[in-house]
């Protein structure tokens, strides 16, 4: 196939920094052009790469980021909201995939994880990129929804600093050295509702009329998005932020519409695409942060027969949700794309 132009918008942000190194150690298409977009603060600089060389950062404009055939956006909201549906109008217009939640629950727009409705993207010019909560965890249910019929839900999740971005992890990192070195008994906060260091907060998001937050409420919408389920399929989560610098754990109890074999279910695990088994209680070896930093692959383990509900799971999820769960997501998508002739080089028959 001929070489692609690829644009990042956000290129200097933390996601943004993922897909540039995915984009450089595991892509599977061709790479004409690789252009990097910012803000007038950002714009000029010079991004070193291992794969393309000293790429300089453009000032951000439509016009140019038209001028691919793929866009990452790894960018807030409001920016995609402004700015996405401009840059892919038109036949002329590149795939655009988005990182952001402003599409993820528009009818129409697909919100996807490959490995689970990649199908969904073909013909189609702007994709959501899902919450990284519910990428990680999905790659763990789905195939055993799969094999056992998935028929209700409930998540408990441990989210790292860094979801909050950069400042999220400079206020932990900040504080915790703060504490220790005896400067303030409890680390000042202005990131997080509360501080950080040392302390867990059953908070993520804003609250909703239900009692849940909205990062609790993203996992339910976008389960039952992503996965094909019923508007009103139970699922539900409780999200804490807990002190650790990088990768999202989650807990998953996961009730079937068949009877569960746990051998079969380990077998399915071992199989899935992305998913790497972690059990082996013997030798302590199960999923954390540690371990599933920096790795494309969902860490999975502590797989048991739920002994308080009838055909149920339980299972302990780890991954880096900045790589696994946002960045690599949408390369991913994008390789996906490619596959299905969806993206194609300007000019391309």
């Amino acid at each position: 196939m001929a070489a692609l132009n690829v644009g990042i918008v956000g290129a200097t942000g933390a996601v943004g920094k993922e897909i540039i190194g995915c984009l450089e150690k595991r892509c599977s298409f061709p790479i004409a052009n690789l252009r990097l977009f910012g803000s007038k603060r950002s714009a000029g600089r010079k991004i070193e790469t291992s794969k393309f060389g000293s790429v300089t950062v453009e000032l951000f404009s439509e016009e140019a980021a038209r001028e691919c055939d793929v866009v990452f956006l790894a960018v807030d909201g409001n920016f995609s909201l402004a700015h996405a549906e401009n840059i892919c109008r038109g036949d002329d217009g590149p795939i655009v995939i988005d990182n952001s939640s402003a599409f993820r629950y528009k009818e129409g727009i697909p919100l996807v994880v490959p490995e689970i409705n990649a199908e969904t993207t073909k013909g189609k010019k702007l994709i959501a990129n899902p919450n990284c909560t519910t990428a990680i965890g999905l790659m763990a249910i789905w195939p055993l929804h799969k094999l056992f019929g998935l028929s209700k839900m409930v998540m408990s999740t441990y989210q790292a600093a860094s979801g909050a971005g950069q400042p999220g992890m400079d206020e932990l990192m900040e504080g915790t050295r703060a504490v220790l070195n005896g400067e303030r008994d409890v680390a000042e906060h202005k990131v997080f509702a509360h501080p950080l260091p040392f302390n867990v907060i059953p908070h993520i998001d804003k609250f909703q009329d239900n009692g849940y937050t909205k990062e609790e409420m993203k996992v339910t919408w976008e389960t039952r998005k992503i996965c094909g389920l019923a508007d009103d399929f139970p699922v539900s989560c409780t999200a804490v932020r807990i002190p650790t610098a990088r990768a999202h754990s989650e807990n998953i109890v996961a009730l079937f519409e068949r009877p569960v074999d746990i051998a079969a279910a380990r077998k399915t695990l071992e199989d899935a695409p992305g998913v790497k088994l972690v059990d082996d209680t013997e030798n302590f070896k199960y999923p954390m942060p540690l371990t599933a930093t920096g790795q494309y692959e969902v860490e999975v383990g502590r797989l048991r027969q739920n002994i308080a509900f009838d055909n149920a799971l339980e299972l302990f999820v780890c991954g880096d949700q900045l790589l696994r769960g946002a960045a690599l997501n949408a390369v991913l998508v994008a390789e996906a794309m490619v596959k299905n002739g969806s993206i194609k080089a300007k000019g391309a028959t």
